[in-house]
């Protein structure tokens, strides 16, 4: 690739001057606002050996910038980039190939030291996963109720190419734009592909019921909900007040009327009694603050900069939420607790504090493996109230 060595060296010297405080690509969108020199080729190939630094995780930490940049791009098989490979360096079409071509030059290299977080949920593959970060995952959309031809037609026609996982849903290469065919919100959803499928466990016989998100932030699985299930109440919380006002907005554009909303912090048990009373539902969605464990291929920078510590924070944060949203589990209703997370700490313990802390009792839990299709990763455990 032209430029290839200028490249590298404005991604080193950018590596420099980040620490991980604010999103990756806020940063490098600051500092190329402050950098005029760029064109847009030259922006878009810097922030891709930006993000492969990160996407080694936390293995070979010890070696410069370039040199994790140049494994990061081998082991991804990114031919583009070839100029940059150490000489012998072949471009083989194996993984295990490509692996033990850095091993020789690299011994120290490991696998499983990209993501050493332990212990992770049952029947997560650790090697896939941790490779899987080593590449960008897809753009996945879900259509809206009656929505999936006309967005297949107007995909057709704009000559976007696309996959269909199944009926309503579509992915694309991450860096597809969309926005000038189809209208967001109204024809469709921005939705992980794991996400999508936590959708199964909402198909419950509750009938025409209620339904309180209690952690609903962007409002993603609250539309879900909306679209999938006929929902004649509908309550969405949150314990940012900013997040809710956007959500509004959302839901404005979703064409979503009949709800209700209300800043709550949820891990305060007084709080939620306060504001919501007696108040029961039919479906309770818990989709709790975690790590993010399972969403890193595409925010790898946190995977990076990401410590121990905080497990035991998200876990304790997630106990307290799921306690006190169960007591508002109608008698036969149901409890669908999700994280994006792959560790045990924030998955399965969470799930046992629930089971022995509340009266309700496990219907489902699955480990959503997302890292073989280019999508993120997920937990989801559902449980049922007794009648």
């Amino acid at each position: 690739m032209k430029f290839a060595s200028q490249h590298l060296q404005s991604a080193t010297a950018i590596l420099e001057a980040y620490d991980g405080a604010v999103p990756l690509h806020h940063f490098l969108k600051g500092y190329f606002a402050a950098n005029k020199k760029y064109g847009s080729k030259d922006r878009r190939s810097i922030s891709h050996l930006c993000y492969a630094y990160f996407r080694l995780g936390h293995a070979v930490k010890e070696l410069a910038a370039a040199e994790r940049i140049t494994i990061a791009l081998y082991l991804s098989a990114a031919d583009e980039w070839k100029v940059l490979f150490p000489a012998g360096w072949q471009l083989h079409d194996n993984m295990e190939a490509r692996l033990e071509q850095v091993k020789q030059q690299y011994p120290m290299f490991a696998v499983e030291d990209i993501f050493p977080f332990h212990p992770v949920s049952e029947g997560l593959k650790l090697t896939a996963f941790s490779l899987s970060h080593l590449r960008q995952p897809k753009l996945f959309i879900r259509t809206r109720p009656g929505k999936t031809k006309a967005v297949q037609a107007k995909l057709d026609a704009a000559n976007i190419a696309y996959e269909q996982p199944a009926e309503n849903i579509f992915s694309f290469t991450n860096n597809t734009r969309l926005e000038d065919v189809l209208t967001l919100h109204k024809e469709y959803v921005v939705q992980d592909l794991s996400s999508q499928r936590v959708g199964n466990m909402m198909k419950l016989p509750v009938g025409a019921g209620t339904v309180w998100d209690c952690c609903a932030a962007s409002g993603g699985k609250a539309i879900m909900a909306y679209d999938l299930l006929q929902v004649q109440k509908l309550l969405v919380t949150d314990v940012r007040d900013s997040i809710i006002k956007n959500l509004v907005a959302r839901f404005r554009e979703s064409g979503i009327r009949n709800y209700n909303h209300l800043v709550v912090d949820v891990t305060n048990e007084a709080a939620v009694k306060k504001a919501l009373g007696k108040q029961l539902f039919n479906l309770v969605i818990c989709d709790a603050p975690c790590s993010g464990s399972g969403t890193w291929g595409r925010t790898p920078e946190q995977l990076y900069y990401f410590s121990t510590d905080k497990i035991k924070h998200y876990s304790e944060l997630q106990k307290k939420i799921a306690v006190n949203a169960a007591q508002h589990v109608a008698a036969g209703g149901y409890f669908l607790y999700i994280t994006c997370s792959v560790l045990q700490q924030e998955n399965e313990d969470v799930v046992d504090w629930i089971l022995k802390h509340t009266p309700l009792q496990l219907a489902k839990k699955e480990l959503l493996k997302g890292y073989d299709e280019y999508a993120d990763s997920m937990f989801a455990a559902l449980f049922v109230a007794p009648a």
